[in-house]
């Protein structure tokens, strides 16, 4: 998973990125220069320490995520789009952490000269849906071109691709982003290849100062979730030694830091989902698409193990944590087979059986 932190300047984007990655990058540069910073971090998951206390392995290996803290945007996309380099950065996101500034500081000025949180919100939207505008038409005057010399492709699949695009040009002209536009698995096909920047879903992270309350107006756009954290809390907490962490947070009454939150929302959002392998060698945590059948979730293991699949032996985290381990989960009859058209839910222990 990788998500690609964005923002308008003085938004507190690197702010978050060093809370997210324990980092230490500076924050509060205004440079207005194109600038990625990337880091892959754990994903916290207490279902893992569980498995871990319970099978005692010589390696446990959480799942992994890629923040990319993403400089450069400042809401004002030109006629001719985001380009160059930090287009190619944003089209390779899974999905965006929008940082949305809401704390006042008179030492860090908004460069808009206040702080509306609605209004830059808004302002990151548009720059989105007006470059993927942008790629729309260039698009369908190709598509127009194309089908005008024949010769070539199918006509029937240029018909196809012309309705498609029209349907997002009238989306994108009426300012609606691409998330909101629903398209067929054959359309999804059609899209290979391009990394709309509408259609990616996006977190939207209120960045709050101490003990500001979340702002109160309605944002209801498909794909998309809201949470609301103090940023340079957050920062501070990470960097503390665990032990501290922990003594900070049972004195403010705080059970986690928002940041495991965000990422959970981060994984409902990309529509994804943990399932867990584990042995007196490792427990791991593995990441799959919600809907993925057993053999695909071999294959996020080794690609060996979904070309000879031939069963999962299988167990919910839950009913192997209420049995107290493997030895009881099978004498109970929880450790079951399953073929090829499981579909693995989240949580699931897997046990690949194979031969190649």
């Amino acid at each position: 998973m990788r998500m690609g932190i964005i923002g308008l300047p003085q938004s507190g984007k690197t702010t978050l990125f060093n809370a997210l990655t324990r980092g230490t990058q500076p924050t509060g540069a205004l440079s207005g220069k194109m600038e990625v910073h990337t880091a892959v971090v754990d994903v916290p998951d207490k279902r893992v320490d569980i498995l871990s206390d319970m099978f005692t392995p010589k390696k446990t290996i959480y799942a992994k995520v890629t923040y990319a803290d993403i400089a450069g945007l400042d809401g004002s996309a030109s006629k001719s789009g985001i380009s160059g380099t930090l287009l190619n950065q944003l089209t390779q996101m899974d999905g965006f952490i929008h940082v949305v500034r809401c704390f006042d500081d008179e030492n860090v000025p908004h460069p808009s000269g206040s702080v509306d949180p609605r209004r830059d919100l808004l302002a990151m939207d548009s720059e989105f849906v007006l470059n993927d505008l942008i790629a729309v038409e260039r698009k369908l005057e190709r598509l127009a071109d194309e089908r005008r010399k024949g010769g070539g492709r199918d006509k029937g699949l240029i018909d196809r691709e012309i309705a498609l695009f029209e349907r997002f040009h009238q989306a994108l002209s009426e300012e609606q982003a691409l998330r909101g536009v629903e398209i067929s698995a054959e359309e999804e096909k059609l899209l290979s290849g391009f990394g709309f920047l509408s259609r990616k879903p996006v977190l939207v992270v209120f960045n709050l100062a101490e003990n500001q309350p979340a702002p109160a107006f309605e944002y209801d756009s498909p794909g998309t979730q809201l949470v609301a954290l103090q940023g340079k809390l957050e920062m501070d907490i990470s960097q503390l030694p665990p032990e501290d962490a922990a003594l900070f947070l049972e004195e403010y009454g705080i059970e986690e830091p928002s940041l495991n939150r965000m990422i959970r929302l981060s994984y409902d959002l990309l529509g994804l989902q943990s399932f867990f392998t584990v042995g007196p060698d490792e427990v791991r945590a593995w990441t799959v698409q919600r809907g993925a059948t057993a053999p695909e979730a071999a294959g996020e293991i080794h690609t060996d193990l979904q070309k000879g699949f031939i069963r999962a032996e299988v167990i919910a985290y839950d009913d192997l944590i209420a049995l107290g381990g493997m030895g009881d989960a099978r004498s109970k009859g929880k450790l079951r087979l399953e073929g090829k058209d499981y579909i693995v839910q989240d949580g699931d222990i897997l046990n690949i059986r194979f031969n190649i």
